[in-house]
């Protein structure tokens, strides 16, 4: 198991600051969020498509993933606040 990550703490974007088209055909589904985006390696993403891990599972300080295939997910924790987020990918081999 690995995971790659920065480890820095970057605040979530609001949604102005997300492309126009971007909002359009990937985050149609939402309706009107106003709050809670980032981008990571060029892909943008919203903090509610993350699945939280169960009470008894995790993977270090990370609190939720996003699957990107069978073999890796995008990991993300959450600062106290909610204003703040790490955000890393796991691979397993």
């Amino acid at each position: 198991m690995t995971v790659t990550t920065d480890n820095k703490w970057k605040e979530f974007k609001p949604s102005t600051d997300v492309p126009e088209d971007v909002l359009e055909n990937e985050f149609d589904w939402m309706g009107d969020p106003s709050f809670g985006f980032f981008k990571y390696l060029n892909s943008w993403y919203h903090i509610s498509e993350f699945i939280k891990f169960g009470n008894n599972e995790s993977i270090g300080p990370w609190q939720a993933y996003s699957p990107e295939s069978a073999f890796s997910a995008v990991l993300v924790q959450v600062s106290n606040d909610g204003e703040e987020y790490k955000v890393g990918t796991f691979y397993t081999s």
